[in-house]
């Protein structure tokens, strides 16, 4: 008799771990179906703000139409590495603002009399920045090849060329 028992005990306990395999099963089931629900919800309710907030590569971010001028220029930073070793990067930005600045004609007064400034800023791209500053504050790059682009708001954005 007492090998039945303890055969039978083991059996409850095998079913109740099986129903409780279960239940957790049928509750992953119930929250994967929730987070189904969940994700068509937020893609139906993405607005026209969203998709223009999710922006493709930077080579697609502009527009044909809304470009007015486009150059590629190859900027030398050989000034950079004539200041104090902790100051080189910082000035090499400085430089590259500066050199489409004049090549771009951003920030020229238009007349004598009238002592307006021409409407535009400049936009240096994160891929620039990062360029310059991937060998630290110390060791700039001695050139780097840019494509700037300016828009018909007389925006100019420096972007790296291809290939770099």
């Amino acid at each position: 008799m007492e090998e039945t028992e303890e055969k039978e005990v083991p059996k409850e306990e095998e079913t109740e771990a099986l129903t409780e395999e279960e239940v957790t099963l049928a509750e992953e089931e119930v929250t994967e179906a929730e987070e189904e629900k969940a994700e068509e919800k937020e893609k139906e309710e993405i607005t026209e703000e969203e998709a223009v907030e999710e922006r493709p590569r930077i080579r697609e971010e502009i527009p044909e139409e809304e470009i007015v001028e486009e150059r590629i220029y190859t900027i030398p930073l050989r000034e950079a590495w004539r200041s104090p070793r902790k100051n080189r990067t910082p000035r090499a930005i400085r430089l590259i603002r500066n050199f489409i600045q004049r090549h771009m004609k951003i920030g020229l007064k238009v007349g004598l009399e009238e002592e307006e400034e021409e409407e535009g800023r400049l936009i240096i791209s994160n891929e620039v920045n990062e360029w310059v500053w991937r060998r630290g504050i110390e060791k700039p790059p001695r050139k780097v090849r840019v494509r700037a682009v300016k828009d018909k708001d007389g925006n100019v954005t420096v972007y790296l060329a291809e290939g770099d």
